[in-house]
């Protein structure tokens, strides 16, 4: 969501730019070159670097009504081009020509940089005899024939990292190195171990000088670690070495085990992993949109027009987020509620403090490795003429970090943050410090609790409505930015998405504490079924009920914007409690499969990586992808695959080294 701000953010840049166009001249460098290479592509026999910098330039294609308005070029064939003195460089100019926007590939010599190449474009001198290389659209298609040159974007042919690039690969390098370098000690201390248990088995003695019997030697073998740390006086060392090796962070990833007593619920593997796939469904259909679709347009409107969509990019995709948020509360109540219990029923500081740190413990080190791979990547990667809109959402991560690491990139202008999507950690974070407060009261009186929780609820709700109203946002399609005031002011605020992670908190708090079940008959749990899917039914339907945003304030729209998410959250807390009393029938076996249980262990780095790799794929593309509904299936499970290898990598690799480091005495 917040990458399509960028886009919008992009065009507004360049409505400035032209309104502060001023006369410009081009350096005395590339006006030489420039009219070097036009002078050899007019001449009777046009020399051949200069044929090829002229097929560079982008063109004009078939069905420009039905959005295919931007000419790339080809970015490759202009870098490959060589001139007596000068090679070619692919630039992009951005253009609007009476309500249409949209960019021109063009390829000039390397000396010209980019305020050269708005001069060039501005000045109209870039011509092939009497044909201009920037042709306008034609007026019968666009109703206008004038264009105006907003700005100029070029990308650089040679790799010049800064230190802020070359700090980040080391950083990278270095968490992926120590793990490495972990894992293979490990294995040579476990052969070291294993050859010394030979050599006192052939001797008939053990290593302390006594009959090992079969028994002994089971004993030791069960308790491998244990032993390995007892022989070493830096024993804390060898508990780090342990935590980082491969051969114990990558056991229980791929198990199928869906249930272990006491530290879960096993419906909520299938719910995870669904809403992950949902996630990396909607963006692999969102992205591609924002701007490299050849037929942008006939996307929109078969989008708008066909219900089975709104799962993938109309405003109830975006449940999906809704979802993690219920699941989040529902998890962070109950590991508070068994430390409180560890603790002899105390909630003190100290507790309140290891479950915020244990917390910082889960997300960051992962959160942080991702950030410094994409400045990395950026610095690295010799990027395509769909690279733009998603250049500044990358970028900003040179002067935005620090609100990645604190954990408060929602709170920040939205075109500002660093990687977009990283908004939700900081959001799940802060939603995640008020579980204390709120258990507090609870355990305080629950009259009081009751009265807090019902004016947060309601409170969140006011605001979405309220912000809704007043900025007039849209419900249905809101990827389209009708409103940038849509994520700017409402999409990533913990005002106005409190309300699913407050109803997880409650729901965390019944199943940890329940003496009885709240469903004893049938036919209660046959009409909460009936409630539920139809409460889930209304949320999906009433999107395509108003999907037409009105120019003023409109209550419906308001009402729904402000009670959707909540409602949502209700419908799946049913699908929860019914599961676990009993009454799950056929949706708590399937949401219960052993094979959620490796895509819910991975889902925290599938999440983080999926939309790099999205990203590099349309970043890379020189041509534009065509919709079609086949096209965008292959795309979606191409993405899926490439997303659960890497996420495996990085959760076995960086996150759960962190999660079971730990230092303890022998």
């Amino acid at each position: 969501m917040a990458l399509c701000c960028m886009l919008v953010f992009l065009f507004v840049e360049c409505s400035v730019a032209m309104e502060n166009t001023q006369a410009l001249t081009t350096s005395q460098r590339c006006e030489e070159d420039t009219n070097t290479f036009l002078g050899d592509i007019n001449q009777n026999s046009p020399k051949e670097y200069a044929v090829s910098m002229y097929d560079a330039f982008g063109k004009m294609g078939s069905n420009v009504e039905g959005g295919n308005v931007n000419q790339p070029g080809l970015l490759q064939q202009c870098r490959s081009a060589r001139g007596s003195s000068f090679s070619g460089k692919y630039c992009q100019v951005f253009i609007r020509q009476g309500t249409v926007q949209y960019f021109v590939g063009l390829c000039v010599p390397d000396s010209c940089d980019e305020q050269d190449v708005e001069t060039l474009a501005l000045s109209g001198r870039l011509n092939f005899g009497q044909t201009s290389l920037i042709p306008p659209l034609p007026a019968i298609l666009v109703n206008q024939s004038t264009q105006e040159v907003c700005l100029a974007n070029c990308l650089d042919n040679n790799f010049a990292p800064d230190a802020s690039d070359v700090t980040c690969m080391f950083a990278c390098s270095l968490m992926v190195a120590v793990p490495l370098a972990a894992t293979l000690l490990t294995a040579i201390l476990k052969w070291k171990r294993s050859s010394e248990v030979d050599s006192g088995l052939n001797t008939g003695l053990s290593l302390y000088g006594t009959v090992k019997t079969s028994v002994s030697f089971s004993s030791e073998s069960s308790s491998e670690e244990n032993n390995g740390a007892r022989r070493f006086p830096w024993s804390c060392s060898y508990q780090c070495l342990q935590a980082f090796s491969l051969q114990t962070t990558s056991q229980g990833v791929l198990s199928s085990s869906s249930f272990i007593p006491g530290r879960g619920y096993s419906s909520l593997n299938g719910i995870r992993a669904l809403s992950l796939l949902w996630i990396i469904s909607g963006h692999s259909a969102q992205f591609p949109a924002i701007t490299n679709l050849d037929n942008g347009k006939d996307f929109r409107q078969a989008a708008a027009s066909s219900p089975l969509h709104v799962f993938t990019i109309g405003g109830p995709a975006f449940l999906a987020v809704d979802t993690f948020l219920l699941l989040g509360g529902l998890l962070s109540a109950r590991s508070l509620l068994g430390s409180i219990n560890r603790a002899e029923g105390r909630l003190s500081p100290s507790v309140v403090a290891n479950y915020l740190f244990r917390r910082i413990k889960r997300i960051q080190p992962l959160h942080l490795f991702v950030v410094c791979l994409t400045i990395s990547i950026v610095s690295v990667v010799q990027w395509g003429p769909y690279w733009f809109p998603f250049l500044e959402a990358f970028t900003d991560c040179k002067r935005y970090w620090w609100a990645n690491v604190l954990l408060i990139s929602n709170l920040i202008p939205v075109n500002e943050i660093c990687l977009p999507w990283t908004w939700y950690l900081s959001l799940d974070f802060q939603c995640y410090a008020t579980t204390p407060l709120l258990l507090y009261f609870y355990r305080l009186r629950k009259a009081v609790f009751a009265v807090v929780a019902a004016a947060l609820l309601l409170l969140t709700i006011a605001a979405g409505t309220v912000t809704t109203a007043l900025l007039q946002l849209p419900v249905f399609q809101p990827y389209t930015m009708l409103s940038e005031n849509y994520s700017l002011f409402y999409y990533v605020k913990p005002h106005t998405r409190y309300g699913p992670f407050l109803i997880g908190i409650l729901t965390g708090i019944y199943l940890t504490t329940r003496s009885n079940q709240l469903l004893k008959n049938k036919w209660q749990a046959a009409l909460g079924w009936f409630c539920c899917l139809s409460l889930m039914a209304a949320v999906v339907g009433l999107a395509y009920v108003l999907k037409e945003t009105p120019a003023y304030p409109s209550v419906p729209h308001a009402l729904y914007q402000g009670m959707h998410r909540s409602l949502w959250a209700l419908a799946l807390t049913w699908i929860i409690v019914a599961c676990e009393e009993g009454y799950g029938g056929f949706i708590k076996s399937f949401l219960s499969l052993a094979v959620w249980v490796p895509l819910s262990n991975i889902s925290f780095a599938c999440y983080l990586i999926h939309p790099i790799i999205i990203i590099l794929y349309i970043g890379l593309q020189e041509t534009p992808i065509h919709y079609t509904d086949l096209n965008y299936m292959y795309m979606f499970l191409g993405h899926l695959v490439l997303t659960l290898l890497m996420g495996y990598v990085l959760t076995v690799l960086i996150e759960k080294p962190y999660l079971l480091l730990k230092c303890t005495s022998p």
